[in-house]
């Protein structure tokens, strides 16, 4: 299911973009997540795999975390959550067991997507929610972070 562009999209992805720099200095994969809802951030966190040693801590996994436990209440109806890069399929579970309604991605993962590179998983038809996708915003910019940091990795 594809979503209009909203001209919010573009602002809220450069506030992710700022948690995947984050993570970029910190030596983690560049990926940053914000969770808005009503128009405002209710949720930021970046990848921190390698500093918790935690497989799940992902950006995606984090925000969630965090506005859930702001907002009291699992079920994240009517949020929209921006993303860096494509979901991989842990984190569109989680986006759909939380009931998100809307997903905002920069970057496509065309190894490890789960919103519709790879797989479909936020839109499968057995599944009991359905997230709205909007994707390629800031794309550019997105992309040219992950592939700085991989480029830097692969020359040490």
């Amino acid at each position: 299911m594809l979503h209009e562009y909203n001209m919010n999209d573009e602002t809220f992805m450069h506030r992710a973009l700022l948690e995947a720099k984050k993570a970029y200095l910190k030596g983690e994969v560049p990926v940053g997540a914000v969770i808005t809802l009503d128009g405002q951030v209710i949720a930021r966190a970046h990848n921190r795999r390698e500093e918790l040693q935690d497989p799940t801590a992902h950006a995606e996994i984090l925000a969630i975390r965090e506005a859930a436990a702001k907002l009291r209440s699992w079920r994240l109806v009517g949020a929209t959550i921006y993303v860096t890069l494509e979901p991989c399929p842990m984190c569109a579970g989680a986006l759909v067991l939380a009931r998100i309604g809307r997903l905002v991605y920069g970057a496509a993962d065309p190894k490890s997507g789960a919103a519709g590179s790879v797989m479909n998983l936020v839109n499968h038809e057995v599944l009991n929610h359905r997230v709205s996708v909007t994707s390629g915003i800031l794309e550019d910019e997105c992309s040219a972070l992950l592939k700085q940091f991989f480029s830097e990795l692969r020359d040490i």
